[in-house]
């Protein structure tokens, strides 16, 4: 079973807790507290007296550096300058960083929202118009406290990761481990051969983390904003059969263009992403399992089966790998 550094970093974070950091910063807590999901982080939606209610995000001990933090923090803040609308921590007194009991946390105006609709081509075409003025902010500078997306931190030490914690059936260990090196090693030399340039980017663009609410979008979670090349922001609202992700691309770059060129090689890379978020993602339920509230959400992870699905997983990406990329229609 694998072991956390901290075991159990939220044991301390009671319902007092969270409301007192919130009245540390000057809000009267009605006492409506709602937790909301989230597994990284522990989020709430916390009830104040005569206003609207704010979400406190208390940041999970030892992960991120401070100055970490706050480059995520001034990132959101700069893109709300520029009208685009991406959710910025409050700032109080000046800042948007504080701690209390232990814990550092931030507050965040509520906005709410549900996830948007990927089958309308004029909704893709304004999430791709959306992602090309977080691009045009974004491409400006690159972040110095936040990591790179790399085929080391992403990859081989994810798959390291993984063997270290001793968490794969005996049965799989040995097809794992030849099918994720496989994989990765074939990404790498993808990569490699095309050094797409890179800057400041959300980083965990999927559609949950763009909310539709009455009708308009807005971007949510910088949590995982890193340097990173344009088309990891764009991949995840490709899904579906061929012609559905070449139309779907098509609709997005079609909206992305008018705020920013799209270097179009970068199109041969998704795969090789797709393939570092999937060797990823296991990396980073078997970090987190000694968290109670991961054990809760994905019982089935430290199941034989999930194991066995997950290296025919690995194996049909590394089949995609030697798919024809995906092309711009117009």
């Amino acid at each position: 079973m694998p072991s956390n550094e901290l075991p159990h970093p939220y044991d301390a974070l009671t319902p007092d807790s969270v409301c007192a950091a919130v009245e540390s910063l000057g809000f009267v807590v009605d006492g409506r507290l709602l937790a909301l999901n989230s597994y990284e982080n522990r989020v709430y939606q916390v009830g104040i007296e005569d206003a609207q209610p704010v979400v406190a995000k208390f940041y999970r001990p030892r992960r991120w550096s401070d100055a970490a933090i706050q480059e995520e923090h001034d990132f959101a803040a700069e893109l709300a300058d520029a009208d685009i609308p991406a959710v910025a921590p409050l700032r109080v007194d000046g800042q948007s960083l504080h701690e209390n009991g232990g814990f550092r946390f931030a507050v965040y105006p509520r906005r709410g929202g549900h996830w948007p609709e990927l089958d309308s081509t004029d909704r893709l075409s304004e999430i791709g118009r959306l992602i090309g003025r977080l691009h045009a902010i974004g491409s400006t500078a690159t972040f110095q406290h936040r990591p790179d997306l790399t085929v080391d931190n992403f990859g081989y030490e994810s798959i390291d990761t993984v063997l270290a914690a001793d968490i794969v059936p005996g049965h799989v260990v040995d097809a794992y481990e030849s099918v994720a090196e496989d994989l990765i090693d074939t990404a790498a030399m993808r990569l490699d051969a095309h050094r797409p340039s890179w800057f400041r980017l959300h980083g965990d663009l999927h559609p949950s983390n763009v909310l539709d609410r009455d009708g308009d979008l807005h971007l949510v979670d910088f949590d995982d904003a890193r340097n990173g090349p344009a088309v990891q922001d764009l991949w995840m609202f490709l899904s579906g059969d061929r012609d559905n992700r070449l139309a779907a691309l098509d609709a997005l770059l079609s909206g992305y263009t008018v705020f920013r060129p799209f270097a179009l090689t970068e199109l041969e890379l998704i795969e090789a992403y797709r393939a570092l978020r999937i060797v990823h993602y296991a990396a980073w339920l078997t970090r987190r399992f000694d968290d109670p509230a991961f054990q809760r959400a994905f019982p089935w992870f430290a199941e034989p089966r999930y194991w066995e699905e997950h290296v025919l997983a690995l194996r049909e990406q590394r089949a995609a790998l030697d798919d024809p990329a995906l092309y711009w229609l117009s």
